[in-house]
C-alpha cells in the first residue's frame, strides 16, 4: 500500500466508522449515470445559503442550533422557514460574531481554508464540529469540505445523518440530493438514502411506494452496471417482494442476470428460486405468459392415458369415486403444463446467464487487481495504477459505450488526483459527446485538480476547438489568478489571441509578463517572444530588434538573448542587413558572456564574413582577433602534451552549443535560420578541428605570423 498517510474518509479515526468503505460495498465510487452527458455536480452553494444564519448567534433548540432537546410544552420551539433565506455575499470574518461558533471553531476552521489541500486539517476539522454536535458549524464546515472533496461519501452520509438529529427532513433530503449528485455510484449512499426514506414515509400512503419505487430505479440506472453492485440489486429485488409484486421481482431479475457483476451466480440461483417456488401467472407479465403457453401448444406435451369407466353412458351419473379421479387428473396435467412453463422461462435465460458469466470471466482479474475502489489522498500503489491503464484500455476496445463510461467514473473516483486518467477519459468522450466531456473537464478542474495545468489547458484547448472562445480565456486567466507565472499558460493565452488575430492583446500579454519577471531570467524569455513575435508575425523588424536590444540592456550576459537577436538579423537580407548583423557579433563578444560563448560568436562571425561578408579585410580583422581570442582561451587552461586537459565526453564542440545559444545556421540561401541547423557546425567542426581552428583557408600565405 501507499505511504501513511491521513486516514480514509469516514474511517473510524475521523469520527466514524461506516465511512470507511473497504468492505466493498460501496467503494467509494462516485459517477454521473451510464450517460456522460449528465451535468457536473454544481459547486456547493450551501455555503453561502448559510452566511445569513451564521452571522447571527444560533437558536439554542431543533433545527436551528445547538444540541436538540425536549421542548418547553408552554413554549415550542420556532419551526424552520419554508425558504433558506436568500444567497448574499459572504461577510468578513472578523465581523462573524463569536458566540455563532464553539469556541475553538475558528481555529480548525482557518487551518482547513489557510490550507484547503490538506486533508487532515479538514478532517479535524469536521470530528470537531461533530463532537460539539453544532449544526451552524457542522453545515459551514462540511459544505466547504465537500467544494475540495465531493467524493468522500462517508462525510455525505455523517452530514445528512447530523441534520436528521436535528429533525431537519428538507435540509437532510437535500444533503442525500446533493451527496448522489456527486457520487452516484455509491452504493452504500444510495441504500442509506433509501433506508432514510423508508423509515421517514408513510408505508400506507401509495405516493411514498412509489417515491421509494422512483428512488430505487434511479439508483440501479445510475449505479446498476457497476462491478460491485450487487447489495443493491438484492435490496431492490428483497422491497418489491415486500410489497406483493413478483412480477416486478422477476423484471428485476430479467436486468440483473444480464449484468456482469461479482455475484452474478447467485443472482441466477435466487431466480430460479423465485420461479420455482412462484405460479407462472404470478410471475410473468400477461404477454410473457401466453407466449410460453402458444410455444408449449405447438409442441404439446403428451397426456397421460385416462382410466377406463371414466366416461358414463349418456343420461347417467359416473359412479362415486369416478369424478374425483377425472378431476385429480385435469390437477396433476395442470401442475404438469406449469413445470413445463417453468422449465421453459429457466431455459430461455440459461442462454443469457451463460454469455452473461463469460462476460465475468474477462473481467474478474480487472476487478480483482482493484484494492481501493474508493477515494482517499494517499496514493495509489503503481501495480492499481497500471491495473486501471489496462482495464480501461480493454473495457474501451472490447465493452459498450455504457460500460466505459462506469468504468470510467469508477476510475476518476480511485484516481481522482491523478491526471492522466482524467485526460484520458476526456479525450475518449469527445469521439463521442461534446457535452459529456465538457462535464468531465469542469469536474476535474472545478475540485479534484485545480492547480494542475495540463487539464486546465487541454481543457481551453476544447473550448476553442468547439468555437467557445470567452470560455478558453477564461479558464485561462482564472487558472492563472490560482497559479501565476507559469509560462506555459501565459504563452497559451498569447497564442489564443494569436490565432484569433487580436496581436494587440497577445503583444500586451507579453509585455505584461515582462513587467512582471523585470530583473528575473524569465523577462527574457517573454522578450524572446515577443521579438519572435513583431519579427515573423507582425513582420517588424526594426520593432523586434528595439525589444531584443532593450532586454540586452537589463541582462547582457544573457547568451540567448544575443542568438536570438543575430537570428533574426541574419533572417533579413543578407546583403542589407550587414551592418546589423556584424553589430550583433560586436555587442555579444563586448558583453560580460561567459569565454565558451564568446568563442563561438567569435567563431560564427568568421563563418558568417566568409559566407556573406563584402569586405575582405573584415573577414581577416576577424580571424586576427579570433585568433586572439582563442590564445586567452588556452591560456586559462593547462595545455599538456596531448593538448586538451579535458576529456573527449566533457569538451565543448561548436555543435553543441543550441542549448547556450540556440539554433543558428548561416546558410546560402538566406532563409530561415532554423532550416538547417547543423551543416555549419558538422563544416567547422572537421574542418577547423574544433577549437585547435586548424583553418583549410591557410591565411598564412596572407600574412606573415611572428
Amino acid at each position: 500500500m501507499a505511504a501513511e498517510g491521513p486516514e480514509a474518509p469516514g474511517s473510524p479515526g475521523r469520527g466514524g466508522a461506516e465511512g470507511a468503505l473497504g468492505d466493498g460495498g460501496d467503494g467509494g465510487t462516485g459517477a454521473p449515470a451510464p450517460v456522460a452527458e449528465l451535468p457536473p455536480p454544481a459547486p456547493s452553494p450551501t455555503e453561502e445559503q448559510r452566511d445569513a444564519a451564521d452571522a447571527a448567534p444560533p437558536i439554542p433548540q431543533s433545527c436551528n442550533g445547538a444540541a436538540p432537546a425536549p421542548p418547553e410544552p408552554e413554549e415550542p420551539p420556532p419551526a424552520a422557514p419554508e425558504d433558506p433565506p436568500p444567497p448574499r455575499e459572504p461577510e468578513p470574518p472578523t465581523e462573524e460574531p463569536t458566540l455563532a461558533y464553539p469556541l475553538e471553531f475558528e481555529k480548525f476552521w482557518q487551518a482547513a481554508r489557510n490550507n484547503p489541500h490538506d486533508f487532515t486539517a479538514w478532517t479535524e476539522l469536521l470530528q470537531y464540529v461533530e463532537q460539539e454536535n453544532h449544526l451552524f458549524a457542522a453545515r459551514k464546515a462540511f459544505d466547504a469540505f465537500f467544494a475540495h472533496y465531493p467524493y468522500c461519501y462517508g462525510y455525505w452520509k455523517k452530514y445528512a445523518d447530523m441534520e436528521r438529529r436535528f429533525d431537519c427532513s428538507r435540509e437532510t433530503e437535500e444533503v442525500f440530493e446533493r451527496g448522489l449528485q456527486s457520487i452516484p455510484l455509491s452504493m452504500d449512499l444510495w441504500i442509506h438514502y433509501i433506508s432514510y426514506l423508508q423509515s421517514t414515509l408513510d408505508m400506507n400512503l401509495p405516493e411514498s411506494i412509489q417515491k421509494i419505487r422512483g428512488v430505487f430505479e434511479a439508483a440501479v440506472a445510475a449505479a446498476g452496471m457497476d462491478f460491485r453492485s450487487d447489495k443493491l440489486w438484492e435490496l431492490y429485488v428483497e422491497w418489491e417482494r415486500e410489497q406483493g409484486d413478483l412480477r416486478a421481482v422477476t423484471g428485476i431479475y430479467d436486468r440483473v442476470l444480464s449484468m456482469p457483476t461479482q455475484l452474478y451466480n447467485h443472482h441466477w440461483e435466487k431466480f430460479k428460486e423465485h420461479v420455482l417456488h412462484n405460479p407462472p401467472k404470478d410471475i410473468l407479465s400477461p404477454e410473457e405468459l401466453l407466449w410460453v403457453q402458444s410455444k408449449l401448444a405447438t409442441d404439446p406435451v403428451p397426456k397421460p392415458p385416462e382410466p377406463e369407466g371414466t366416461e358414463a353412458p349418456p343420461g347417467e351419473d359416473l359412479p362415486p369415486g369416478v369424478e374425483g379421479k377425472a378431476a385429480a387428473a385435469a390437477d396433476a396435467q395442470e401442475d404438469l403444463d406449469q413445470e413445463k412453463i417453468r422449465e421453459l422461462v429457466i431455459s430461455m435465460r440459461q442462454q443469457i446467464y451463460a454469455q452473461n458469466e463469460a462476460e465475468v470471466s474477462k473481467r474478474w482479474n480487472f476487478e480483482d487487481g482493484i484494492k481501493r475502489p474508493y477515494f482517499h489522498v494517499k496514493p495509489l500503489e503503481r501495480a492499481q495504477l497500471r491495473n486501471w491503464r489496462d482495464y480501461l484500455d480493454y473495457e474501451m476496445a472490447a465493452g459498450s459505450h455504457e460500460r466505459t463510461i462506469v468504468l470510467f467514473e469508477r476510475c476518476v473516483i480511485a484516481c481522482a488526483l491523478y491526471e492522466e486518467f482524467w485526460i484520458k477519459y476526456t479525450k475518449y468522450l469527445e469521439n463521442h459527446t461534446v457535452t459529456g466531456a465538457r462535464s468531465v473537464f469542469q469536474r476535474a478542474c472545478g475540485y479534484h485538480l485545480p492547480r494542475k495545468p495540463n487539464i486546465h489547458l487541454l481543457w481551453a484547448a476544447f473550448e476553442e476547438k468547439q468555437g467557445n472562445l470567452d470560455e478558453a480565456r477564461r479558464i485561462l486567466r482564472c487558472f492563472e489568478e490560482v497559479v501565476p507565472g507559469l509560462a506555459m499558460v501565459r504563452l497559451r493565452r498569447v497564442s489564443l489571441e494569436r490565432r484569433q488575430g487580436n496581436l494587440e492583446e497577445a503583444e500586451a500579454l507579453l509585455l505584461e509578463a515582462m513587467h512582471a519577471n523585470e530583473g528575473l531570467p524569465l523577462a527574457s524569455f517573454y522578450a524572446v517572444k515577443l521579438a519572435r513575435q513583431a519579427c515573423k508575425v507582425q513582420k517588424n523588424l526594426g520593432k523586434a530588434r528595439k525589444v531584443l536590444v532593450d532586454a540586452l540592456e537589463k541582462d547582457p550576459d544573457n547568451a540567448r538573448l544575443h542568438a536570438n537577436l543575430l537570428e533574426m538579423e541574419f533572417g533579413a537580407d543578407v546583403r542589407q542587413n550587414e551592418g546589423n548583423t556584424m553589430s550583433c557579433f560586436e555587442r555579444a563578444l563586448r558583453s560580460p558572456l561567459p569565454d565558451e560563448a564568446k568563442l563561438i560568436f567569435s567563431q560564427r562571425r568568421v563563418e558568417f564574413l566568409e559566407d556573406f561578408g563584402s569586405s575582405i579585410h573584415s573577414l581577416l580583422t576577424a580571424y586576427d582577433e579570433h585568433q586572439k581570442i582563442l590564445k586567452q582561451h588556452a591560456a586559462r587552461k593547462r595545455a599538456p602534451e596531448n593538448g586538451w586537459d579535458e576529456p573527449d565526453d566533457k569538451r565543448l564542440r561548436p555543435d553543441e552549443t543550441s542549448g547556450l545559444l540556440g539554433p543558428l545556421n548561416f546558410s546560402a540561401s538566406g532563409g530561415d535560420v532554423g532550416s538547417n541547423p547543423s551543416a555549419y557546425n558538422y563544416w567547422y567542426q572537421h574542418g577547423y578541428g574544433a577549437y585547435s581552428y586548424q583553418t583549410p583557408w591557410n591565411y598564412n600565405q596572407y600574412y606573415s605570423q611572428s
